[in-house]
């Protein structure tokens, strides 16, 4: 590789080298900004928006405009972007990542491109790994953009504010907080609650991955889209961005609930198989621990249903119930014994069905079979049947 790099040279480094115009383009602008007031500093966001609608492009503004940030910065924090940060800005303007060290300033480059990108008119998100860290850097960050003129929301869990300098929490409701949470205080002042439609309404609208995903998900579940609350997405920066892409990942966002009425159905099931015949009605595959209806199986519990087509009345997912139900009550006729036996397989204990490990013999309490083999054995031993989890929506 160091044969290459001496040949081709790295590409970071020549990336980097790119980016260092901009930056000195930046630094060139810093007296020009200085001497100019808070109100001209704040009208300078109209005019680039200005600009851009007679065609000029983002990356025609960054020099500027990353200057008028730097120069908020300095007013509001006493925080000035060093040269790393700018680089850190342009970078992640681009859409790549990033990496920068703890105590490089990532909190504060990020200022940079969300600012330059809001000025679209079409928000911004900053996707942070805690609640508390997008309420901290709300309010420590919403400085700069309140001096410049742009708006600021915060995504919570069931809660959602907008950065407003001038809004004090009530005296009590702090007491209360204090009561609640003891000395660990991590709701600020400055943060006015709103509704989460508003919060995405803002300029710049930091929030957890999780917020960020499981708002996406009740947009999609809305029966009028006058009643979502997220915009059409523009830009938006990621931080720990190895945590959240992958390691997050992992896990899916999901949202279920209970499913009541295939409750009803086990029970229905549990006095009809026994009615069946084995071989005749269903087959067993002993090695899946299956059991598949015959035709003359489907027959015969179209009988029993007084229906003359199981399929177009009830449908698949009935029928999936169903051979459930018949697997969790099956016998197989080479030995006579049940496909899943009481104190073999699981046994009851508390009105409950609990699982023995095939392997090792021991209760594992919690555990529960899946695509509703459980509540099928629920329904078998006459026990109190637990309503099965559907998901309704689902995304990484």
């Amino acid at each position: 590789m160091s044969i290459i790099k001496r040949i081709f040279g790295d590409a970071n480094q020549k990336y980097l080298k790119k980016i260092q115009l901009s930056v000195e383009k930046i630094n060139g602008l810093e007296k020009k900004f200085e001497i100019l007031s808070s109100e001209e500093l704040k009208n300078k966001t109209a005019e680039f928006k200005k600009r851009l609608k007679e065609e000029e492009a983002l990356d025609d503004l960054l020099p500027e405009s990353f200057a008028i940030v730097r120069e908020a910065a300095k007013r509001t924090l006493g925080q000035r972007h060093y040269d790393v940060q700018l680089i850190g800005g342009v970078v992640l303007h681009q859409g790549k990542i990033a990496q920068m060290l703890t105590g490089e300033g990532k909190t504060l480059a990020a200022t940079l491109p969300l600012y330059l990108n809001a000025l679209e008119g079409k928000g911004c998100h900053l996707i942070t790994v805690n609640d508390y860290l997008s309420r901290r850097d709300t309010v420590w960050m919403g400085q700069i953009y309140h001096q410049l003129g742009l708006s600021v929301g915060c995504l919570n869990h069931e809660q959602a504010f907008l950065y407003d300098p001038n809004y004090k929490k009530p005296d009590e409701e702090k007491e209360k907080i204090r009561d609640e949470l003891g000395g660990f205080r991590v709701i600020e002042d400055f943060l006015r609650p709103c509704s989460r439609k508003d919060a995405y309404s803002a300029d710049i609208t930091y929030g957890t991955n999780h917020e960020f995903g499981f708002d996406y998900l009740r947009d999609n579940m809305v029966y009028s889209l006058s009643d979502r609350v997220q915009r059409d997405f523009n830009f938006a920066i990621i931080d720990e961005i190895d945590f959240i892409l992958i390691d997050e990942a992992r896990t899916p966002l999901i949202i279920s609930a209970p499913d009541t009425e295939s409750s009803k159905w086990y029970q229905e099931f549990a006095s009809i198989i026994p009615k069946l015949e084995p071989d005749t009605d269903y087959r067993i595959d002993e090695k899946m621990r299956v059991a598949t209806l015959t035709e003359k199986g489907v027959l015969k519990i179209e009988k029993i249903l007084g229906m003359e087509n199981i399929y177009v009345e009830k449908g698949i997912r009935y029928l999936h119930h169903l051979e459930q139900a018949l697997r969790a009550q099956a016998i197989n006729p080479a030995d006579g014994k049940p496909l899943f036996a009481k104190d073999r397989d699981y046994i009851v204990k508390g009105g409950r069905i609990i699982i023995v490990d095939e392997f090792t013999g021991r209760l594992m309490p919690g555990r529960r079979w899946s695509q509703g083999l459980h509540q099928a054995i629920e329904a078998k031993e006459k026990v109190p049947i637990q309503p099965e989890s559907i998901t309704l929506a689902t995304v990484s």
